[in-house]
């Protein structure tokens, strides 16, 4: 099934930071989050095991658990199993060590099996309060986690999440599946197989004011070949688009610093958002469905719908294609 009739809205609520993500984050303030979202409208909410050990699960579980299941979307990830025990070492998060430092202490078991892919299931509906998910996708196996591993992790995948996740869907238990992965590659690779088709990928990070360019040249023509639907995660690249200073989960280097200071003096010539320009840019591609930014103070959510509904003016565009901004392929806004 198409996301685009499944997914409510093009705003949607991604809840890495609500596991500890950089910080530490008072439960009180992430709830307050999770329900200025809901007094905002936004009706689509993604999360996973995998941020903070079950903590981003459990905090939007404890405020969608009191709402209406048919009246909001939920999407969550396979991939990591959170188990009881806790970790004594300091786990190995490939490219983002430190990441979720301050999240739940429990171990995670990476495992992409059938066998994972079920207990993952299950582990999330405990957490996130709620009898049925859907949307799952298929979390991270990909080079940023793995590296020159990340094709064995794949093939573990093909032959257990993605089968398991096919019936699923097929039975009806879920809507849809797909892959959420911060890299291209991976999709590609699941767009050339012969095997069931996923619906939609959730891509992070990779079509974005900052990068896109990878993406527009073979992963989005595939998918709009075969009606796969992409939803942005990550649109402000980590933070560097909303006044942060991280970049790929990282400080931000001093290309990105500088390229990100050209864009900003485009939208205060032109008395707009830089968070406007983010979130449309990344929404003008006709595969997006939604997107995904996340958030850790109620504010945030204000600002991202106001971001969204802002009229940013053709000039605008005209202007960031003109300073080499955005690449020359890259669809613009209807009003570009």
């Amino acid at each position: 099934m198409s996301l685009k009739n499944i997914l409510p809205g093009r705003l949607g609520f991604g809840t890495a930071p609500l596991g500890n993500m950089f910080r530490a984050i008072p439960d009180d303030e992430a709830l307050a989050t999770v329900e200025a979202a809901w007094d905002h409208g936004i009706r689509y909410f993604d999360t996973a095991p995998f941020y903070g050990a079950g903590l981003a699960e459990e905090r939007l579980g404890q405020v969608l658990s009191a709402k209406p299941r048919d009246a909001y979307v939920l999407s969550t990830k396979v991939g990591r199993v959170i188990l009881d025990e806790h970790e004594t070492d300091v786990p190995d998060f490939g490219e983002k060590g430190g990441l979720f430092e301050h999240g739940n202490p429990n171990k995670i078991l990476h495992e992409w099996t059938a066998e994972a892919t079920e207990r993952s299931i299950e582990g999330s509906l405990k957490r996130l309060g709620t009898d049925r998910l859907d949307v799952v996708w298929v979390h991270d196996i990909a080079q940023d986690f793995h590296g020159d591993a990340w094709l064995d992790k794949f093939e573990e995948a093909r032959t257990g999440a993605f089968r398991v996740l096919s019936r699923l869907r097929d039975e009806g238990v879920i809507k849809a599946w797909g892959l959420g992965v911060n890299k291209t590659e991976p999709i590609e690779l699941t767009l050339a197989l012969d095997e069931p088709k996923p619906d939609g990928f959730l891509l992070a990070g990779r079509y974005t004011l900052l990068d896109h360019e990878h993406a527009l040249t073979r992963l989005l023509p595939m998918a709009q070949e075969q009606g796969v639907d992409m939803v942005v995660g990550g649109p402000y690249s980590s933070g560097i688009l909303a006044g942060g200073a991280h970049f790929e989960y990282q400080q931000a280097p001093a290309e990105i610093i500088e390229r990100v200071g050209k864009l900003k003096a485009l939208t205060e010539k032109h008395g707009i958002g830089i968070k406007a320009a983010a979130l449309q840019f990344s929404l003008a591609h006709p595969a997006s469905a939604a997107v995904v930014p996340g958030a850790t103070r109620p504010s945030r959510i204000a600002e991202d719908t106001a971001a969204l509904n802002e009229t940013v003016p053709a000039s605008f565009w005209t202007d960031v294609r003109a300073a080499g901004l955005v690449s020359p392929a890259a669809p613009l806004p209807d009003n570009a």
